[in-house]
């Protein structure tokens, strides 16, 4: 009866209203998540009184950032994938393939999560020299930092399983606290270890490390509670048909993610090639604050897949476009204006994190370019997460790696060559240029098919 009664809330609700009251919690989520993935940043500027080894560390740290999105990206094939696909049996009324898949996800996370952890620290060396590490100091510092990350990585591809889970069955307010835990946890640890116990780089890494694993715990209890599916060892069907259905709904968002890796590490050695360790963490920062902005839009986003995979599956093709169209017209507008508040303000928010003049400059205007075509990530980040939630893998695919893939690595490859540093600077700005071209007629060309 409670399952039928939050389908009946799903399908039933006013769409805006209901976009609304779960996005609220997973904008929370986000922006919170954004500010403490920026605040190894802001901390490890400060490990030293030498403003070159201050670099190097925030340096190390934009480095590592390639390992750790691959890490999030595994961990997203296993949550979005699974979540995806019990969201769409919920609204179909099928609880069992939905109870055995929320498990099966889960199990596969941590088996994947432990490969990572045994064979990253096997190459170690040769993974931190691959990312870009030129300098025996920013070499140094990214084995550290990154030592760490690894031996993480089972809970936080876990973490990130049991909250998109949480957020497809609607209930983003357990996976908000899961957050919010882990961030606290975080934030308190960066000072105390990496300031007052003098621990650096790794000091960040076990901070980050020990905020996903209170999230993992946190998280996990909140599928014990209320209406939430219950994980349980004898659900777990690692067979064909559901590693095949977590991949066919997860593969958009490892594409989106493991390309943001790949350009990323394109990004970090093209910007060591031309500027040096001041470059490298320029454009860390510039990524960061970017990524802290765009949490928002992620949250937003996240509080229309659920309405949208469960009124697909039960039929109501009307609210999913509804929905769609509230979405990528009140995004656009908050992006707008976000873009030009930090404009103004860029070169401020980047000398929070570095007091280099060489990588405050990089900063500054890597991140202005990046706000002048903030407002072209509604349309395209809301296309890829409409497409991925009705099941559509290859085009929600297509539009997951347009703009970090598609677009960005030619761009990242070509413009440095033309225009040297500059080139670096505003590749990711002409990239979300062209990928909202790419992903926004994929998305009419599917919501045109909608007939209820």
């Amino acid at each position: 009866m409670a399952i039928q009664n939050k389908r009946e809330h799903f399908t039933t609700t006013k769409v805006p209203d209901l976009i609304l009251e779960l996005a609220f919690p997973t904008i929370i989520s986000m922006l919170i998540t954004g500010i403490y993935n920026t605040a190894d940043t802001f901390f490890v500027a400060r490990v030293s009184s030498d403003p070159t080894v201050n670099t190097a560390a925030t340096a190390a740290v934009g480095l590592v950032f390639t390992v750790m999105a691959i890490i999030q990206a595994t961990g997203f094939l296993c949550g979005h994938g699974s979540g995806n696909y019990l969201s769409r049996m919920l609204g179909a009324e099928k609880y069992k393939e939905a109870d055995e898949m929320a498990s099966t996800g889960l199990a596969l996370s941590i088996i994947l999560g432990i490969i990572f952890a045994v064979v990253g620290n096997i190459y170690l060396t040769d993974i931190a020299q691959a990312l870009g590490a030129q300098s025996e100091t920013s070499l140094a510092f990214t084995k550290d930092y990154m030592r760490i990350i690894l031996l993480g990585a089972p809970f936080t591809m876990a973490q990130f399983v049991i909250n998109n889970q949480l957020r497809f069955q609607g209930s983003a307010y357990y996976a908000m606290i899961g957050l919010v835990c882990g961030a606290a946890i975080n934030m308190i640890l960066d000072p105390i270890l990496i300031m007052g116990l003098h621990m650096q780089v790794t000091g960040a890494a076990i901070a980050t490390v020990a905020g996903q694993v209170i999230s993992f715990i946190v998280l996990l209890i909140g599928t014990t509670k209320g209406e939430n599916i219950k994980l349980n060892i004898k659900n777990i069907r690692l067979n064909v048909h559901y590693i095949g259905e977590i991949i066919n709904g997860g593969v958009p968002s490892l594409f989106r993610q493991g390309l943001a890796a790949l350009s990323t590490l394109l990004l970090n050695r093209e910007a060591g090639y031309v500027g040096g360790d001041s470059a490298i963490a320029g454009m860390s920062i510039a990524g960061r604050v970017l990524m802290l902005m765009l949490s928002a839009l992620i949250g937003f986003g996240q509080g229309y897949q659920p309405v949208c995979s469960f009124n697909y599956g039960a039929g109501l093709y009307s609210r999913v476009k509804e929905g769609f169209w509230f979405c990528v017209k009140y995004a656009t507008v908050c992006l707008l204006g976000l873009g030009a508040l930090c404009f103004c303000f860029a070169p401020g928010i980047v000398s929070l994190f570095s007091k280099s003049p060489a990588a405050i400059e990089v900063g500054t205007a890597a991140l202005r370019f990046q706000c002048v075509t903030m407002l072209l990530a509604g349309p395209t980040v809301m296309s890829n997460m409409m497409l991925q939630s009705i099941g559509k893998g290859f085009k929600a695919s297509v539009t997951a790696s347009a703009r970090n893939g598609i677009c960005f690595i030619p761009m990242i490859l070509i413009l440095p060559k033309l225009l040297g540093l500059t080139g670096v600077e505003m590749a990711q700005a002409c990239a979300d240029v062209l990928a909202v071209f790419i992903a926004f007629p994929l998305a009419l060309s599917e919501l045109k098919k909608f007939k209820d």
